[in-house]
């Protein structure tokens, strides 16, 4: 009888997380990719800005003022093409969700980064690979193709569902903020592991070359320096293999962009 009743338990479990995964699925712009999305978008915004926040206090700002100035407007030129596309092709919820910002980090490591919201980090590091304001164009497209696809929320989805059964984001922040935290870092490049979360974190990166990639054509950058500039980031790559890594093999990256080049030029002609 209790063996009965621990199956019934268990299958009934089973049951509900399928429904939850049936009933969580999104799709991504562009690429039409079907996702698991457990939360609130609204809910991710929250936590990012929290995390946000705390980032520029313990970071300093470029004073820079020439780079800082082409940060800002590559990235109102970007997110404003990001607010047509989603307005255009029937995504207008997701526009609420986005409060743009663009900061450039003292920092030589060549990074960058889009929280949920639209809050957008540029390195200083990484200005030397980019080169100008097409090679930054690449960087910011693809970084805020990472927000509009709203991988973080997916790979948190993911990491929720397997450790925390797919709870409400609120009650595992109030209940065990600690594991919610390192979660919410771990979906977004910090402390992730070989296994479960990297095949995701690769398929991540295609999809948000090829979201930033249409982009920053139709910001009117020319999606042509995409390939110089991956080109030139290669001379800086750590030689790991591809399954070790959260980002795609440059020869690879390169490879699946070029594929890409017709479509995305179609988009920059048009401008």
């Amino acid at each position: 009888m209790k063996r009965r009743m621990i199956l019934s338990s268990l299958g009934f479990a089973i049951l509900l997380t399928i429904s939850l995964v049936l009933h969580s699925c999104k799709t991504v712009p562009l690429t039409g990719r079907s996702q698991l999305s457990l939360y609130p978008e609204s809910d991710m915004v929250a936590m990012s800005l929290s995390n946000y926040d705390e980032f520029l206090k313990e970071n300093k700002l470029s004073t820079n003022k020439k780079q800082t100035d082409l940060i800002k407007n590559v990235g109102a030129r970007v997110s404003a093409a990001v607010e047509k596309y989603l307005k255009d092709n029937g995504f207008e919820s997701y526009l609420g969700n986005f409060n743009w910002e663009f900061n450039l980090v003292e920092s030589d490591v060549p990074n960058a980064w889009c929280m949920p919201g639209g809050k957008v980090v540029i390195y200083t590091g990484i200005l030397p690979f980019t080169q100008d304001k097409n090679g930054l164009a690449v960087v910011m497209g693809h970084e805020i193709a990472h927000a509009v696809a709203r991988h973080g929320n997916e790979r948190m989805s993911h990491a929720m569902l397997v450790q925390m059964g797919g709870v409400a984001l609120a009650t595992a922040t109030q209940e065990k903020p600690e594991e919610t935290r390192a979660i919410f870092n771990a979906a977004y490049g910090a402390g992730t592991q070989v296994g479960l979360m990297l095949p995701f974190s690769r398929k991540h990166e295609y999809e948000a070359d090829e979201m930033g990639l249409i982009f920053m054509a139709i910001a009117g950058y020319d999606p042509r320096s995409a390939v110089a500039f991956w080109k030139r980031m290669s001379s800086n790559g750590s030689g790991n293999p591809e399954w070790l890594s959260t980002h795609p093999v440059d020869e690879n990256r390169i490879a699946a962009l070029e594929k890409l080049m017709p479509k995305a030029l179609q988009y920059y002609q048009g401008q």
